[in-house]
């Protein structure tokens, strides 16, 4: 029978892409295969819980949010991910997938809207972007380019262009907590006319970083 090792599954807002301040019920994956220097989540690097799928789908009802968003670590790194995505589907809620760039997307239901996080050269691991997968991206996609200063703003405006990302889906710019002024990003965007949508984590101006929020 399938199973998942999770780290936790908690309600809260949604703190960034299209449904930013949306009731969400977030289903955290244990274990990721990358390092990024600004990671908020290395708590669920290690450890967890393993849990049946059918006992998941239970706690996503219980918890009563008609979003779920499976997220990480990295959740495609543990092979029956895709299938929890499918049956997520099956049962009505609206779902979407947080992944890396490094990642392949094949085999992933085309119900879920997938937020690829691109990783950008500050990020430390810049090399493991997978850039075709970019083109199994369509207009309920979105890509996020984490950004911790003004070389990898100048980088992740190459990379839209260059890969034509705007035309393909939503580019949402987010600066890393506690490395850019959120302000000087708006700035950069607005002065470039840049076709991106500006975001910060409204979890963390909510609550820091607290995990489980």
């Amino acid at each position: 029978m399938a199973r998942l090792k999770i780290t936790e599954i908690f309600y809260s807002l949604q703190g960034e892409a299209d449904t930013a301040g949306v009731p969400t019920t977030f289903v955290r994956l244990t274990g990721c295969p990358l390092r990024c220097r600004y990671c908020d989540t290395e708590y669920a690097f290690y450890g967890g819980q393993w849990w049946e799928l059918e006992a998941v789908l239970e706690r996503a009802r219980e918890l009563g949010s008609r979003y779920v968003c499976v997220t990480g670590g990295e959740p495609l790194a543990q092979k029956s991910c895709p299938e929890l995505l499918t049956r997520l589907c099956d049962e009505g809620f609206r779902v979407s997938l947080e992944t890396s760039g490094a990642m392949p997307l094949a085999g992933i239901d085309p119900r879920v809207v997938r937020v690829v996080d691109v990783k950008t050269p500050a990020s430390g691991e810049e090399a493991r972007n997978l850039y075709a997968e970019l083109s199994r991206l369509e207009g309920q996609d979105q890509v996020k380019f984490v950004i911790c200063d003004r070389a990898d703003y100048e980088w992740s405006r190459a990379k839209v262009t260059e890969l034509g990302l705007d035309a393909r889906c939503s580019v949402l710019f987010s600066p890393s907590f506690e490395q850019l002024p959120a302000r000087m990003l708006a700035d950069w965007i607005l002065e470039d006319r840049l076709p991106v949508r500006f975001q910060v984590q409204l979890h963390k101006v909510l609550w820091g970083n607290v995990p489980g929020k």
